[in-house]
């Protein structure tokens, strides 16, 4: 890894080079660099920190002045409940899993002697932006190199001193490995960015992690394909069947686990005939963890009815707003679906709320019911949706891919939490002996046998 305040086009052209040498190594030779990056963070755990420590420091200062946000200081603390640990497991995680380029998912016998097959491989160059979360350069360095693609990564400004402590602890472990090091590259300077997203003859795709006008930003200024996503505006819906106990755990997780994440719960969306039934548990448990609940006029009304005293005061009334904004803390909207006269009226109205208001992120049901769940994940234009489970499970190393570069919330090449797949392509690879196109179709020639082979 190299950390550079050079030209944006020598640093790009430095991480195409250093592509087409990624491209050839071996999966024991890429596998052997993440074991030597481990190893080295690890030896280096007090040496991070402690530049972490001194990024913390002015955060907080600038976040008691209003100038920085509660989530962003969160995200940035990298000691935090045994987040280095998780960063360090994220390595090994990568590097066991299976190798993912060369991967041959079709083999076409197209004649005979002549072979298609399609397989996987990289992508190229990576170009990643992100925010204050210094794991994020060891993730993403795992992922690309794993699957034999370059990166230049961008962190916020937030995160200076823990970026370059970490950059250059992995610098110094490629150095003795065969991946060149300017496969991994860490731009310093924001002014760089603009120049980098309009060098598509070096780099191949962007990946930005942070705000909507960050990723609003990189679509319209990129010459290259974005793939990424901003808001995680995600949603539970509640059916009057669901069981309530199972509510109150799985809503209370989604909500409280880690407030501050993509993947946490924003809008709560009830079913009418789950006001008096499922609610005032679920409302009891979130205020129990400190949670401000603000509701509409009839989930209000529902609450006050059922709650005490006590809890009925701590409620608040929503405005339109509520349910467009991502508060990444402890608030939740909660907005009632009414019943109509079907039994899939309010699952259709919450599939409609969803469709307008959400980030296309993670949405989520309760229900005993099949068919209805299935309704509702048929109905949500999201790329993850759930059933029976907190939204929180969104998640690259939850979903076994070792670790992620991000949640996509696009709808071409990848979906969701972006991991090793996600960081391939596929390219043909046919296979001959001696054939050429004027050979086939018209009278005489060749017919094509386009007969499917095993893997």
């Amino acid at each position: 890894m190299s950390l550079t305040n050079g030209s944006p086009e020598a640093a790009a052209q430095a991480a195409k080079t250093a592509s087409l040498t990624l491209r050839i190594l071996s999966a024991d030779a890429r596998n052997a660099a993440l074991q030597e990056i481990h190893d080295a963070l690890f030896a280096a755990r007090d040496d991070i920190l402690a530049a972490n420590a001194r990024d913390l420091e002015i955060a907080t200062t600038s976040a008691a002045n209003g100038e920085l946000s509660q989530s962003i200081l969160k995200r940035l603390d990298l000691s935090r409940e045994g987040k280095y640990e998780d960063m360090l497991k994220g390595i090994l995680d990568v590097k066991n899993l299976e190798d993912p380029v060369g991967r041959v998912d079709m083999r076409t016998e197209l004649d005979d002697g002549l072979v298609l097959q399609r397989q996987t491989c990289p992508i190229g160059v990576l170009l990643i932006i992100f925010e204050a979360r210094p794991e994020v350069i060891a993730n993403i360095a795992s992922l690309a190199i794993k699957s034999a693609n370059a990166a230049i990564l961008k962190g916020g400004k937030e995160s200076t001193e823990s970026f370059k402590a970490i950059s250059t602890v992995i610098a110094k472990a490629l150095d003795r490995t065969d991946v060149p090091n300017d496969s991994i590259q860490l731009v310093t300077t924001r002014d760089a960015v603009d120049p980098l997203l309009q060098l598509s003859q070096y780099i191949d795709l962007v990946i930005p992690r942070g705000s909507n006008e960050l990723v609003r930003h990189c679509q319209r200024m990129a010459h290259m394909p974005v793939l990424g996503h901003a808001d995680g505006l995600c949603h539970f819906y509640i059916h009057p069947d669901a069981d309530t106990e199972m509510a109150s755990s799985v809503i209370v997780d989604s909500k409280t686990d880690y407030p501050a994440a993509c993947n946490s719960l924003e809008s709560l969306l009830v079913n009418q005939d789950a006001l008096t039934t499922i609610l005032p548990g679920v409302a009891t448990a979130l205020l129990a963890k400190g949670v401000s609940l603000r509701c509409d006029a009839e989930s209000k009304a529902a609450l006050q009815e059922k709650l005490d005293k006590h809890q009925a005061a701590m409620l608040q009334d929503s405005v339109p707003s509520d349910y467009d904004t991502e508060f990444l803390d402890l608030i939740l909207a909660i907005k009632t679906m009414p019943r109509g006269s079907k039994n899939t009226d309010a699952v259709d109205s919450a599939i409609e709320h969803i469709n307008t208001h959400g980030s296309h992120h993670t949405d989520a049901i309760l229900t005993c019911s099949e068919e209805i769940a299935t309704r509702f994940q048929n109905g949500v234009d999201s790329a993850c949706k759930f059933w029976n489970c907190s939204t929180r499970m969104s998640d690259g190393m939850r979903f076994g891919f070792g670790t992620e570069v991000g949640i996509s919330t696009n709808k071409v090449h990848a979906r969701g939490p972006v991991g090793l797949e996600g960081l391939t392509i596929h390219e043909y690879r046919v296979k001959g002996s001696g054939q050429g196109a004027a050979m086939y179709g018209g009278a005489g020639g060749r017919q094509w046998k386009h007969k499917r082979l095993p893997l």
